[in-house]
């Protein structure tokens, strides 16, 4: 059976505007299902906890949304499943956005924090509290969508709320790419942010780094194509070109998503940047190294002040 949508008797009535392929559902909950325990299991090993309700947690609401695919492609009459779906592929990938928020904060604490415009714990602090407001404004959507759908009335407002939450994702998501590439671009020429002190790190970029900024990027970079897609999805309305056609959802919203969880799989934070224990005893030494420059450069001050003072006292006395 052809990936394009089925033409039977049900197409023209079906909230999709096509009949979804049950082969194509079955594929993507196996996918989905591999990698998500894989992650669970990773998250386990290496005691990266934050993977649990960021990999792990996208992992299983994909699994739910495509689950509802694939009821659908036996009774896709129904409304449920419908919802189901479309609720849960639009929020499913911002948890996994969080994980590279967090794991971008890593690789900032070992290659230098002179090279960031935003500390490693702001850069974390920041984009992964966008990130739960663009999880909120599509829930409220998904949810008002639902409601209306259930009361037999347009779920048009309810999907221009999903739009707002997917357009403050790909803002958020955009800036947090143009700061990572002046960060790698600032490191790789030795130019730190004006003003910034140059903190010594035990790392280098080595080819396990550079590894696992290489998956971050091709992660990042199919959650963005992901999100322009479901954005111009839902501009185009709920019984537009783009909406109602099934290979547009697969290879820019499935394969996507898939791609980019596989990804942080095989070149896994753990595997690349170590278990948690080592994470943490970084955060502890960057720490101790910022403290130890703070004090000599204190002192230092103190004696330029000084000098600066009984220099002004000579030329009071016409010395």
């Amino acid at each position: 059976m052809s990936i394009e949508a089925r033409s039977d008797q049900y197409s023209l009535t079906s909230p999709y505007g096509y009949t979804p392929d049950a082969w194509v559902g079955i594929l993507f909950i196996v996918i989905f299902s591999l990698s998500t325990a894989c992650h669970f299991v990773q998250a386990i090993y290496y005691r990266l906890w934050f993977m649990l309700p960021t990999a792990v947690l996208a992992g299983a609401i994909e699994i739910i949304g495509w689950g509802g695919r694939l009821w659908s492609s036996y009774n896709v009459l129904r409304n449920d499943p419908f919802l189901m779906q479309i609720v849960c592929t639009i929020i499913a990938p911002t948890p996994l956005v969080a994980a590279s928020f967090i794991i971008l904060g890593q690789i900032i604490h070992r290659l230098g924090q002179q090279y960031s415009r935003l500390s490693a714990k702001w850069y974390s602090i920041i984009f992964i509290c966008c990130d739960i407001i663009a999880l909120v404004i599509q829930g409220v959507g998904g949810g008002a969508a639902s409601a209306a759908v259930n009361n037999y009335q347009s779920p048009t407002p309810g999907g221009h709320v999903m739009l707002a939450g997917i357009v403050f994702q790909l803002a958020s998501i955009s800036f947090y790419m143009l700061l990572a590439v002046e960060f790698i671009m600032r490191y790789l020429h030795d130019r730190p942010i004006g003003g910034r002190i140059c903190v010594h790190t035990p790392y280098t970029f080595d080819s396990k780094l550079k590894q696992m900024v290489g998956a971050l990027a091709f992660s990042s970079i199919c959650i963005y194509i992901r999100s322009w897609y479901r954005t111009f999805e839902l501009a185009d309305g709920w019984d537009g070109h783009i909406i109602t056609t099934q290979r547009y959802f697969v290879i820019l919203d499935g394969m996507m998503i898939a791609f980019a969880m596989i990804a942080v799989n095989l070149f896994h934070p753990g595997r690349l940047l170590g278990p948690w224990h080592t994470w943490r005893s970084w955060n502890a030494s960057a720490e101790d190294d910022r403290r130890e420059q703070k004090a000599q450069e204190e002192p230092q001050s103190g004696r330029e002040s000084a000098g600066e003072g009984e220099m002004w006292e000579m030329k009071k006395q016409g010395v």
